[in-house]
């Protein structure tokens, strides 16, 4: 059990601004993508200020870190923690859409990886969560390959993937939300000592985020060891992420030779995917011509495809979110315990959560959520249900 004390009673303890971590506000505001002139505007002191609170030249008088703290969302303790914030290499992230991406949108998104491998850690010291098990495929692998190798290993067959966030977690993979409104931000994965990560943006469109999940599934599997890069990695991960969300046998068994718009927004509630990606799939197997392919594709843009998905499946959410939380909840503590802990604030919390987790949810069954014995010491277990 937590025992923590409430937010307004931690401001009215003693404390020294010469306690201040520079590298704490400099991360802080980077998260939130705010330029040094921004945030300085917003709380209305000198840019040259911020550079200096954040050199560490000076610390920030009180009332500017309460300012501080309230522009940027955090709570005045986080920017007084000693300790400094192990952020991610920038390098060790595979991005959904680098090359449309400003500097500020991605350290936004680092910035949230980076908190949400902390909420990870904390959640791993209270709760068993299943263990990695991605397979090592080897280097060079054709994308095609890997989908149907990692889909055997799996036991998938040519079955449709009814849920990929479930399927992920099944498989140990950390699922966690970006909820940037930016459409240049869709979804990014790394590797974090040996644990892997996918962070997904839930405002895009079910499909696209279910398409998303196996893009960066593939770039876990393919690219676990950092080649290759850039669009030639994207690329592969497209192709992967096609593969592996349609099997080849599977498209076939459907035969859909001749294809319409009709057709394909019929037939895409079988994969659970976009009208594009079905669209692009069938191309890429030679099931159309690049006339067809060329003619649909103007059909699907005209139609208003490619901004608003037609009959858009059921936005899938996190189960071990849900269990966690809930399993939480049953013990009296709730966000506000947990981000007391961690120094942010529920803020954070539901920024990481959107769109994954059900408030109020419950468990699908009662053996899924702790399988441990009441006010033993040991973890409980979160059995998935794929």
């Amino acid at each position: 059990m937590i025992i923590g004390k409430s937010l307004k009673s931690i401001s009215n303890e003693k404390f020294s601004t010469k306690d201040f971590n520079p590298s704490r506000l400099t991360f802080a505001r980077t998260r939130r993508g705010f330029k040094k002139a921004d945030l300085a505007k917003k709380i209305g002191v000198t840019p040259r200020s911020i550079t200096g609170y954040e050199s560490g030249e000076f610390p920030p008088e009180l009332e500017r870190l309460e300012q501080l703290a309230v522009a940027l969302k955090f709570p005045r303790d986080f920017f007084l923690d000693e300790e400094a914030i192990e952020q991610i290499e920038a390098d060790a992230v595979s991005f959904r859409a680098m090359s449309k991406m400003s500097a500020t949108l991605k350290y936004m998104a680092i910035g949230a990886g980076t908190i949400a491998i902390q909420l990870n850690a904390w959640i791993e010291a209270k709760f068993q969560l299943p263990a990695p098990d991605l397979p090592e495929l080897g280097r060079n692998i054709d994308p095609e390959a890997a989908a149907e190798a990692l889909r055997n290993y799996w036991g998938l067959g040519e079955q449709a993937v009814s849920n990929m966030v479930h399927l992920l977690e099944a498989k140990g993979v950390r699922v966690y939300s970006l909820a940037i409104e930016a459409k240049e931000v869709d979804a990014f994965s790394m590797w974090r000592d040996g644990t892997p990560f996918v962070f997904l943006n839930t405002q895009k469109s079910a499909e696209h985020s279910r398409f998303d999940a196996a893009h960066e599934l593939g770039h876990l599997i393919m690219h676990r060891h950092g080649q290759p890069h850039g669009q030639e990695a994207e690329k592969e991960a497209n192709a992967f992420a096609s593969a592996f969300l349609m099997p080849e046998k599977s498209i076939r068994a459907k035969q859909l030779y001749f294809p319409t718009l009709d057709g394909l927004v019929k037939a895409k509630k079988h994969w659970k995917v976009s009208v594009s990606a079905l669209n692009y799939r069938l191309h890429a197997l030679g099931f159309t011509t690049e006339w067809t392919n060329r003619s649909l594709c103007i059909q699907i843009s005209q139609a208003g495809y490619r901004t608003s998905e037609p009959n858009e499946v059921q936005r899938e959410t996190s189960q071990v979110l849900d269990k966690v939380f809930n399993a939480l909840r049953t013990e009296g503590v709730g966000k506000a315990d947990v981000a007391f802990d961690l120094k942010i604030t529920t803020y954070e919390i539901d920024e990481l959560t959107y769109g994954l987790l059900r408030i109020g949810a419950v468990p699908e069954r009662d053996d899924v959520v702790c399988m441990g014995i009441p006010q033993q010491l040991s973890k409980p277990v979160l059995t998935i249900v794929k």
